[in-house]
């Protein structure tokens, strides 16, 4: 009875480390496409900044340019700039969060096989096999 209630909750914790383990990737995954737009809105900032006020200058938008001026570009840039800042800043901890759950989930399953030496000798038959 004990062992079936063990395999249960080895199989419950496995989820749960399977689930956060995805949950983190995809955070990381979310910060590192922000931290690409934020160096893109940098990027093209500078080279705004290099140009004189009385140049024309487009922004793209689908398939067609449309002329804006220069101080509209640069606000937008800015502004993606700052977004790009405080969306890595709540991933990161998110991140965080799901870096401490995940370490929680492993000190659980770590004390369930420790618990259960007869659950971890099947476990590691089954992977074997």
């Amino acid at each position: 009875m004990a062992d079936e209630a063990n395999r249960t909750a080895f199989v419950e914790i496995q989820g749960r480390m399977i689930e956060t383990t995805g949950k983190l990737k995809q955070v990381q995954t979310q910060i590192r496409n922000k931290q690409t737009e934020k160096k893109r809105a940098y990027l093209t900032m500078e080279e705004l900044k290099q140009l004189s006020d009385d140049t024309n200058t487009y922004k793209a938008i689908g398939r067609t340019f449309v002329l804006e001026p220069k101080a509209v570009l640069m606000n937008e840039q800015e502004q993606k700039l700052k977004d790009g800042e405080t969306a890595i800043a709540s991933l990161q901890t998110s991140k965080e969060y799901l870096e401490k759950h995940l370490a929680e989930v492993e000190n659980n399953l770590r004390e369930l096989l420790q618990q259960d030496p007869g659950l971890a000798r099947q476990i590691m038959t089954m992977s074997v096999a």
